[in-house]
């Protein structure tokens, strides 16, 4: 074999042992794209969840099975969908998940009709306390909130393991989409970077 083909061979080799990244943001390395449920999904965006003194809390990305602009369009996608959080806090040792829980208890108020509500109540209780029983998370830690039809619903994981059972319901999901990019969300960039726009690290 000439050295000319044996170099070639070498590159392709590692370019297909080396993970391919979409996406390099704040210091997470983001796939293009992932399995899910049978789908295979796609990085819709990236952002950041900023606190006081304009450093990140977490990192989040949003995959969808086809990539969406507008929060109408993810939230119509009935197929597998994934959030995940990276937790990138740099001035406490941990938090509480109970942060976790306030955040989205007053993300779904904001976002939903009082017949809504009614609807979600009890999941949302099963949801948070399945989040709840996490108990605390430090930098370097992975949230994801996983929407799986085929098993049930939607299933939170944190770092590797599942806490709790599937909470059901397409309905819910999307509830909890809206938290991070509803009408009445918390953070205007973080949302804007969710739907694919061009996001700013802090």
């Amino acid at each position: 074999m000439s050295l000319l083909r044996r170099a070639l061979l070498l590159t392709v080799v590692a370019g297909l042992a080396t993970p391919a990244f979409a996406l390099r943001y704040e210091g997470q390395d983001f796939a293009d794209t992932l399995p899910l449920g049978g789908s295979t999904l796609q990085l819709n965006g990236v952002g950041a969840k900023v606190f006081v003194m304009r450093y990140s809390a977490y990192v989040a990305a949003l995959y969808l099975p086809q990539k969406a602009g507008t929060a109408e369009a993810v939230y119509a996608q009935t197929g597998p969908k994934r959030v995940e959080l990276r937790i990138t806090i740099p001035l406490v040792k941990d938090v509480s998940t109970q942060e976790f829980v306030k955040a989205i208890n007053k993300g779904v108020s904001r976002n939903s009709t009082e017949a809504e509500k009614a609807a979600l109540e009890e999941r949302l209780k099963q949801f948070n306390a399945a989040i709840t029983e996490v108990g605390r998370v430090k930098k370097g830690d992975v949230l994801v909130i996983d929407y799986l039809p085929a098993q049930g619903g939607t299933v939170l994981t944190v770092n590797g393991k599942v806490w709790g059972k599937p909470v059901e319901g397409h309905d819910f999901y999307t509830a909890f989409l809206k938290v991070f990019i509803g009408d009445h969300n918390s953070d205007g960039k973080l949302r804007a970077g969710l739907l694919g726009q061009p996001a700013q690290p802090g």
